[in-house]
């Protein structure tokens, strides 16, 4: 009943409230990447969600653009900055993804959305880990993120999809905020925190 009904209703009205109470935040932060990174001040790419439909994700820049001799770009480690540390350390880069909740794309609560190169990789019970909207934070995130390994993560991602219900997301929501307040294991996916996936060694 819960996930059928009441989720995405219950997504609607948080993210609506983020946005209005964290208005304030979001503007502040806005203009902090326009002076420290200049433009553009959200980084967009295209990550899949529920049923492995690709949408646009939003999240603040925390990164500059400098590239090489040969024009390409240089690698995340020293395309980071500190203020994108500290935007990342802090999540305040994912705050445009209440945006992506707004608009239907994610939920509060669900898999991150990982990227669109990873689908061809994932054996088929990873797969389920779509069979939901992907979330701001999930029961990945607040079980070590970056500090498990992807196999576990996808584990507790396919346990989520099995078992999603109101006081379960509650319980994610409560503990993701905690958790960055401590600034314990949260933190933007890329290579500069973990491998990339390359595959299920149990495909």
């Amino acid at each position: 009943m819960y996930r059928k009904y009441f989720k995405r209703l219950l997504d609607f009205i948080l993210s609506l409230v983020g946005l209005i109470v964290l208005s304030p935040v979001l503007l502040i932060v806005s203009l902090l990447v326009k002076i420290k990174l200049g433009g553009p001040i959200i980084f967009k790419q295209k990550r899949p969600g529920l049923n492995e439909k690709i949408f646009i994700m939003y999240k603040f820049r925390t990164m500059t653009n400098k590239k090489d001799e040969n024009g390409e770009l240089l690698p995340d480690l020293v395309r980071l900055t500190k203020f994108g540390k500290l935007l990342r350390s802090t999540s305040l880069d994912e705050l445009p993804e209440l945006f992506n909740i707004l608009k239907g794309n994610m939920s509060v609560v669900g898999p991150r959305p990982l990227l669109v190169h990873y689908l061809p990789l994932y054996n088929e019970k990873q797969k389920r880990r779509h069979n939901v909207r992907p979330g701001l934070s999930g029961l990945a995130q607040i079980s070590g993120r970056n500090a498990i390994s992807w196999e576990d993560k996808f584990k507790l991602d396919v346990n989520y999809v099995d078992s999603v219900s109101f006081i379960g997301d509650l319980k994610i929501i409560f503990l993701t905020i905690k958790k960055v307040f401590i600034r314990e294991g949260i933190s933007s996916e890329s290579a500069v925190t973990m491998e990339p996936f390359k595959g299920s060694v149990n495909s």
